[in-house]
Parts: C-alpha cells; structure tokens; sequence
C-alpha cells in the first residue's frame, strides 16, 4: 500500500541539485532497484520501507523479503540474496545500519551497484554520519538507478501538522484545523505515538474529525497538555489556566517543557504583532501556517506592546528558575500563569 499523500507534506519527485537521482519525501514512496533511505527520523524511515514492500508485494505476492545487518556483514552475503531463484520470484533485500556498515558490506555494496540484480529491490537504511559517504555518493551519483528517499526529523509544529493531514487524507477523511492542532499538542513528542492516535481515529471516529472527537479520545492526554495551559492563561482565563497546570503536574508532566511551550506562544505573538500584511504572506515570511498567524493575531487581542514585553522577559526568567536556578519550580509556574493571564502585568 502506498504511503499517505498530503497536500504540504511532500514534493514531488525531483533531482537534488546535489544528486542525479530523484529525492522523494517518505509521502511519495515508488520503488527503484535501489532504494536508499537517508535521514534521522526513524518511524518515516521504517514506514518507507514497509511502503516498498507493500507495493512490491502488490506487484507480485511471491515477493522474497531478505534483511542484512551492514554492521555486522558476512563477505558474500549480499552478492547471494541477490543471485537469481530457481523459480525467478522478485527479490527485496532490506539492509540497516549502513551507516556502520564493514568493509567488506560497502566493497561488495559498490560492486553490486555497478550490476544490480535482475528483478531485485535493494533498499539501503542510512541514518546520518560520514561512513558510507563512499557509497551514498555513488548511489547519488546514479550508480545503480537508484533513488533516494529523505526522512528528515519533524521538527516545527507545522511540519508535524502536515503529517497529520496526510494521515487522513490518505483514508479520505476530514479533519478540521482544531482536531490537527490537538493532535499534535497532545502527542507531538513522539510521531510513532501521533501516527498511532490518527490510525485510531480514521478506524473509530465517523464523519469529520474535529476537536470535540479528539476530546473525547484523548481528553487526559489533551488537557494535561502544555499548550492547552500556555491557551488559556494568554486569554486571561487564569483559574482555568491553573487548574489545568496543577493537573498538568499531579500527571506527571515537566515544567521544563510547559514553559517552552508559554516561550513558543509568545514568541509566535511577538513576531505576527511587529508584522504587517495578510496570515498568507506573513506565513511565508515569518515561517509559519496561516493559520498558526490567524491564531497569533487573536491571541494578541487586549496585549499591549509593554505587556508582550514583560511576558517574554518573565518566561525567560522562569525558564531558568525551572531548570535549577530556583528553590520552586511550582510557584514559579504558578506565577508565571498568573501573570502572563493578566496580560503580562503583576
């Protein structure tokens, strides 16, 4: 089955200007015969070579799956996976940790580039580092008639959001801004965790997903939420603000990450408040969604310029009192809610 299209997720298939080969996002998977699999994130990467499998195995379910560990290569090993079958069934050949591959995987890797096996997918998992450069660079050369997918680490709230979008409109489902923003909240610290939340929907939740059906799933794990806290004391709810942080902390979670979650929010504000032009324009610029400066530009509503002010110096000043430099972590917390729910003022 092929891989979850998104709108934003992706580009499409295209050679790096780096590269003769394609560059294809974990979104846009197509096999090769070879299929080099570059990047940290480790779920996108697994999920791209589960999806060249799957579509071999579309192809033909006599597909013959064989896994090599490059770290630990027996000579010869990769040259006999690779020889033809009696029977003349298609071969996938999945090798992990090239980044630290031997020297005998990467000798033989080379030599197998130069004359790829007839009906054989080789699929190549590296990681990150130098060693392999050798290899990657061949393949990257177009050695092989390769390509390369890149499974880059999701690290803006953006990015993740454009995971999520994917996740259902591969299934065809609706899900609304709200829903896509919870989920992310809630389970953005891990993507394994954030895949597994979206497939539990698209199997349980009828019609469109919004942010009522997150509730209803994950609503402990939603309300303990930093943002959901950072939410309500930037409108100046401050008792809400604060029983969700003392839930926040009977749950378990670190204040260390709640007041990033504050310095995120403010900072957002900040930037979208000193900025003129529409939500899509200063998207582009500031790097944001458009959505992400609509949601800015109301939240700013009843701030003034010396209250945003006082907020960015006070979360900086908690910011380090939860890391040690403070006998309290808690009342700094407290206060920090208390003021920022004020409109940055005591």
């Amino acid at each position: 089955m092929a891989a979850p299209r998104g709108a934003r997720a992706g580009a499409a298939a295209k050679a790096s200007p780096k590269t003769a080969i394609p560059v294809l996002s974990w979104d846009r998977i197509r096999p090769a015969p070879v299929v080099l699999v570059t990047g940290p994130e480790t779920f996108l990467a697994e999920r791209a070579a589960r999806s060249v499998r799957d579509l071999l195995r579309a192809e033909d379910p006599s597909l013959e799956v064989s896994d090599v560990d490059a770290g630990a290569y027996a000579p010869g090993e990769l040259l006999t996976l690779a020889s033809p079958s009696l029977f003349g069934e298609p071969r996938l050949i999945r090798v992990s940790g090239v980044e630290k591959g031997t020297d005998a995987f990467y000798a033989e890797a080379l030599e197998y580039l130069a004359a790829p096996g007839e009906g054989t997918t080789l699929v190549l998992r590296h990681a990150g580092g130098a060693r392999g450069r050798k290899l990657l660079d061949a393949i990257r050369g177009g050695l092989g008639g390769g390509v390369e997918i890149a499974c880059l680490e999701l690290k803006r709230d953006s990015d993740k959001q454009d995971f999520v979008l994917a996740e259902f409109a591969a299934e065809g489902r609706r899900v609304s801004p709200g829903a896509v923003r919870a989920l992310v909240s809630a389970f953005g610290d891990d993507l394994a965790e954030l895949a597994a939340a979206c497939r539990q929907l698209i199997a349980d939740a009828a019609e469109e997903i919004t942010e009522q059906t997150v509730d209803t799933y994950y609503g402990g794990r939603v309300e303990t939420n930093a943002f959901r806290v950072a939410d309500a004391a930037i409108a100046g709810r401050t008792g809400e603000a604060l029983v969700l942080l003392r839930h926040a902390l009977a749950s378990g979670a670190d204040p260390v990450p709640i007041v990033a979650a504050f310095a995120s929010k403010i900072r957002t504000m900040a930037r979208v408040g000193g900025a003129r032009g529409g939500s899509a324009q200063l998207a582009g610029q500031l790097g944001l969604a458009p959505w992400q400066v609509d949601r800015a530009r109301r939240d700013l509503y009843g701030w003034t310029e010396e209250g945003l002010g006082r907020a960015i110096v006070l979360v900086a000043e908690t910011d380090a009192q939860v890391k040690g430099q403070g006998r309290d972590p808690v009342y700094a917390l407290e206060r920090m809610v208390a003021v920022i729910a004020a409109r940055g003022l005591d």
